[in-house]
């Protein structure tokens, strides 16, 4: 049976989306991970590949997660495709009825959503085109645009090159800092409620026609010439009415004089007023509420911005370790808290865990990033991770286990430490002891656990460290529950090396 997901559902979608995360029964969070991604792909920062969408894939890149910043309701705006204005371009305009049957003139689009109907000036302004020029003698491809629109009235303006623009709305200099991007545009949010677009929004007439098309008058012979004024626009609105030129008996204009209300279809009733055939019109429906009134349904705002910035700002809660690298980014709703069902809720959370280290070498040593620690737990028994981040002041070590550390090998013999990814522990077994080997730039250091601490800070010459996560006997797990939640998003990048002066600005566009 013939069906379609509509244009609509996707909007609603979003719309939810954005909704949800103003809720309290939601937390999403952007993360970054992949601290290793060239020993995975040597050519990984050339040739990156595309993530795999599967539960395997989503369990190996759960495990790679570094840290996460929580998304709040003023990171997110619904954005829509960028379409600047340049001159001398022949814009479409917007039409109700594009469609695999009447495609876009210009791109081809076969839905509004699609076509280049709307634009955004040099001022940051966006305009709907609701005329271009369209005409039989351009075949209704319309004209070039020439003159930049610029104005903020509420109604439509005339330009001097003969196009039509709609003021829309002014993006705010904030959102331009946050949401704007190469290709999206942001959208401003709750549009229904907002102050700063009441204006446009209470302009709106709802079924109001502001433009006429003259389709074809290949055949066209009417008993008249000149312009016939009021002539009545028939359909299931009121009192629009529109003047028509006639040059040699053909109409060569058509411009509304009165847009009248409620039509959602219409037809040109010249039968009435000259005599003649053979003219072919095309009655422009506004949107439902008219233009201006939704913006989301206007724009086809079907995309979301989810905006993040990552820098080491926050002292008290250091989530983002520097001097190692990152090649992921994504998105996670609704992680739990370590060992528990109940949803994090914190601003920033760390994925790694952590090792508090005690020893000579421990203020001394310069690890080797990516390299392996380990410690032996108990007879025949081994405890592995990789390195992410070492701070010789605090003794602190972030380490991440790779599930390829406990998989067959290339070439199918048994990973060096076993099948199985053995945890840290103050408490060895028997055969074990609290030693950790840790792999540096000369060779290895062996160092202790400093099993006595606990905490999530060291003070140090009166001076406070934090770390980003709580420390038992030495020990810190991570703040999330591995696994837990729904990774809805997952990007590849090159990669990406941290440092304590930098900070990232992080745009993910999500498409309903």
């Amino acid at each position: 049976m013939p069906a379609i997901i509509t244009d609509q559902i996707r909007i609603l979608n979003a719309n939810n989306f954005v909704s949800g995360i103003s809720t309290t029964d939601n937390s999403y969070y952007v993360f970054i991970g992949l601290p290793n991604a060239s020993d995975i792909d040597a050519d990984w920062n050339t040739n990156t590949p595309y993530p795999i969408d599967s539960i395997d894939q989503y369990n190996d890149m759960y495990d790679t997660v570094i840290s996460a910043k929580k998304v709040t309701s003023s990171d997110v705006l619904k954005v829509v495709r960028k379409v600047d204005w340049e001159s001398g371009t022949i814009y479409e305009m917007y039409r109700q009825d594009y469609s695999i049957n009447r495609t876009a003139p210009q791109t081809g689009a076969t839905s509004l959503y699609r076509a280049n109907y709307y634009i955004m000036n040099s001022d940051y302004r966006v305009y709907e085109c609701i005329y271009n020029g369209a005409a039989p003698s351009n075949s209704g491809k319309g004209i070039v645009s020439l003159e930049e629109p610029t104005h903020t009235d509420l109604q439509p303006r005339t330009e001097s090159d003969g196009y039509i623009w709609k003021y829309l709305y002014s993006i705010r200099p904030s959102d331009i800092i946050k949401f704007d991007s190469v290709e999206y545009i942001p959208v401003p949010a709750d549009w229904a409620t907002n102050t700063n677009t009441a204006a446009v929004r209470n302009a709106a007439v709802d079924g109001k026609i502001e433009v006429v098309t003259i389709e074809d008058v290949t055949s066209a012979s009417y008993q008249f010439s000149g312009t016939k004024n009021n002539v009545p626009i028939k359909g299931d609105g009121q009192d629009a009415l529109a003047s028509v030129t006639f040059v040699n008996g053909k109409p060569t204009t058509a411009t509304v004089t009165n847009g009248g209300t409620g039509y959602t279809f219409g037809t040109v009733d010249l039968d009435s007023v000259v005599t003649g055939s053979g003219a072919s019109f095309s009655v422009i429906i506004p949107p439902p509420g008219g233009h201006g009134f939704d913006i989301d349904r206007e724009l086809g705002a079907n995309r979301v911005l989810i905006y993040s910035r990552i820098e080491n700002t926050d002292v008290t809660n250091p989530d983002f370790p520097t001097g190692n690298q990152f090649a992921r980014i994504g998105v996670l709703k609704n992680p739990t808290v370590f060992g528990s069902t109940t949803i994090q809720t914190a601003s920033s959370v760390a994925g790694t865990y952590g090792l508090r280290l005690t020893g000579a070498a421990a203020t001394t040593m310069s690890v080797e990033i990516d390299g392996e620690v380990t410690q032996t737990i108990g007879v025949g028994s081994t405890a592995v991770g990789k390195i992410i981040s070492y701070d010789p002041l605090t003794k602190v070590l972030k380490y991440w286990q790779d599930r390829d550390l406990a998989t067959d090998s290339a070439t199918g013999s048994v990973p060096t430490y076993g099948y199985r990814l053995n945890k840290f522990t103050s408490t060895p077994g028997t055969g074990g002891n609290v030693n950790v080997v840790v792999t540096t730039t000369t060779g290895t250091e062996t160092v202790g656990i400093d099993t006595v601490f606990t905490g999530v800070s060291t003070t140090i010459n009166n001076r406070t460290y934090y770390f980003g996560q709580t420390f038992n006997n030495g020990l810190a797990n991570p703040e999330i529950e591995k696994y837990s939640g729904d990774m809805i998003y997952v990007d590849n990048r090159p990669e990406v090396t941290r440092a304590a002066n930098q900070r990232e600005d992080i745009k993910i566009v999500l498409e309903f």
